[in-house]
């Protein structure tokens, strides 16, 4: 057997190589990838060299989102076979420091995070990972979706947070990978009315598909206007910022119902900028905000096996590993055509 790796060279430089075999260490299995997402993380990372005081220092594998069929066991693993197909949940925390014992595991100051230097990614063959992130996927459930396990994730994090529910509205700013994923996840949760906003026609049209009441392009109409008026006036239950953009988090406060709740799940570039608190004091509004996901990995996947949530759509584009430098440079130069980008083993 061979096992290659996409090595990061230099921003936006990408060499496939070979590499050793990885050997399972006690309590690990050796899972042969079939297919790995590129998230906007790895983007920024392979476009810019880092993320914040995340640096790129040498050559580097990108890559966390995967699933895969366990070809290797190491010793002390149970519960899985080979031949099992998992995804993998990229984060191997301390488990005992105060927020693994809390159930908060996402805020484990000891992480050890697939892709976020110096931890190498996935966009290989073969990798050893730990047997207790490798949750096995259902027979109707594919290797494919099971790489969209982690950004959906995400989605069921924000949607958890901002306390969704049956009947209620749900209003998402950003319509890309993780926006969608946050749109979905309202929908299954009962959300009765979802507005999505964005930039790109393309996206959208998908969140139309996908389940929106109400689609706004903020480039072609008021905002606040569209959105208002589509909620009665009244705002919406709960708001998710998704974009990462300064415009929408500064809309938020805007467009958040009396009572309810603003989580803020993407990056914003500045670190500071103008943000109308006073909009938020009469309301009695809620911000949170969300780092990754804690206990979501099997929530995801059951809600897959069982059809509440279907993943497949918001892929736009796959590639072969062989043609892993394209599947960027398509990512960074053609983004409005781009929603979610998988590579195929």
């Amino acid at each position: 057997m061979t096992n290659r790796a996409a090595f990061m060279t230099g921003t936006r430089r990408m060499e496939i190589r070979e590499v050793p075999m990885p050997v399972p260490m006690p309590g690990q299995v050796v899972v042969r990838l079939e297919y790995v997402g590129i998230c906007g993380s790895d983007v920024h990372y392979y476009e810019n060299g880092r993320i914040g005081s995340n640096i790129v220092k040498g050559d580097f594998i990108l890559g966390h989102e995967c699933a895969g069929v366990v070809t290797a066991l190491g010793g002390g693993v149970g519960g899985l076979e080979p031949g099992d197909r998992v995804a993998l949940e990229p984060g191997d925390t301390c488990g005992a420091c105060e927020f693994c014992l809390s159930g908060r595991y996402n805020l484990c100051p000891g992480v050890i995070f697939l892709a976020t230097p110096p931890v190498q990614g996935c966009f290989s063959n073969y990798i050893a990972f730990p047997a207790k992130l490798a949750f096995k996927l259902p027979q109707n459930v594919s290797t494919k979706d099971g790489a969209l396990v982690e950004p959906l994730s995400v989605g069921l994090e924000a949607a958890t947070e901002g306390g969704v529910k049956l009947g209620g509205s749900a209003l998402v700013l950003g319509a890309g990978c993780i926006g969608l994923v946050s749109l979905l996840a309202a929908k299954a949760m009962g959300a009765g009315h979802i507005a999505v906003t964005d930039v790109v026609d393309l996206r959208l049209n998908m969140a139309k598909g996908l389940g929106a009441s109400t689609a706004v392009n903020a480039a072609k109409q008021d905002v606040v206007k569209e959105l208002m008026a589509a909620s009665g006036g009244r705002g919406y239950d709960v708001v998710i910022e998704a974009a990462g953009a300064v415009a929408t988090t500064q809309q938020a406060p805007m467009l958040v119902k009396r009572g309810g709740k603003i989580v803020l799940v993407g990056l914003t570039p500045e670190n500071t900028f103008p943000f109308d608190f006073s909009a938020l004091m009469g309301r009695v509004a809620e911000i949170k905000t969300i780092f990754r996901y804690k206990n979501q990995f099997p929530v995801a996947i059951n809600a897959l096996a069982s059809g509440a949530i279907n993943v497949s759509k918001i892929v736009t584009h796959e590639y072969s590993f062989d043609d892993i430098a394209e599947a960027f440079r398509v990512n960074i130069e053609e983004r409005s055509s781009v929603v979610k980008i998988v590579i195929r083993f």
